[in-house]
């Protein structure tokens, strides 16, 4: 039998590069995997897909009892949606700002919302995919950075309202990840990330991916923890 069988996760931004990693690695131990897109993904093939507007409460919450009538129980949910609008101060729009923090940190908040209580009664797990730029800010990424802090402390916090009754909540700061997002990124800007990871390379989606799986089935006494996965580029 294989590690999650039986079980059920709902990720967020499934059809992304960390997103797709994580469905494959979890659903290859049995989990039964609630894919939750803002538009619909061209291949869905190892999950089940919900095209889902985070931002929007009452979307997530009917998203999220199609999930329970289909499937009958959530166990872990992965806050891994995202998105950036990188501009300096001066140039950064008001509406760039609140589009961030919507997307990053108030739809990780709707989503637990939704499904605290399933979780909860299932001692589930929560991981929310922060950055380490929510830990050491960058340049050109206040919303970002704000965004990706933001989901740190809603980790501690909730980890602290819940441990008592063993729901384990954890996040996860990657670094230079090479997925589709980063790809739109100039070869100066890639060239300067480089220098700063002493191992010399960016990271892969399924190294983020496998470190979900171990919180989730191996990391049992991990919990209010921020995991950061970056190569050593912020030592």
């Amino acid at each position: 039998m294989k590690m999650l069988e039986g079980k059920v996760a709902i990720v967020t931004g499934a059809s992304g590069g960390i997103g797709r990693a994580i469905v494959k690695v979890l659903s290859e131990e049995g989990c039964a995997i609630a894919g939750f897109n803002f538009t619909p993904s061209m291949d869905s093939s190892d999950y089940t897909e919900y095209i889902v507007d985070v931002t929007d409460r009452n979307a997530v919450e009917n998203a999220v009892k199609s999930v329970l009538e289909r499937f009958g129980r959530i166990d872990f949910l992965v806050n891994n949606a995202g998105i950036t609008k990188d501009n300096l101060v001066y140039r950064m729009s008001y509406e760039d700002w609140d589009s961030v923090i919507n997307t990053n940190l108030t739809g990780a908040f709707n989503m637990i919302k939704a499904t605290i209580r399933e979780l909860v009664k299932n001692e589930g797990v929560i991981i929310n995919i922060s950055s380490v730029v929510g830990l050491e800010g960058n340049v050109g990424q206040v919303n970002y950075s704000a965004s990706k802090a933001g989901l740190i402390g809603l980790t501690k916090s909730l980890a602290k309202e819940f441990g008592k009754k063993n729901l384990r909540v954890n996040a996860i700061a990657p670094g230079f990840i090479e997925t589709p997002m980063t790809e739109k990124l100039s070869e100066e800007v890639k060239k300067v990330a480089l220098e700063k990871i002493s191992m010399r390379r960016f990271g892969k989606p399924e190294e983020v991916a496998k470190l979900v799986k171990f919180l989730i089935v191996d990391g049992t006494y991990i919990n209010g923890q921020v995991i950061v996965i970056d190569g050593g580029m912020e030592l």
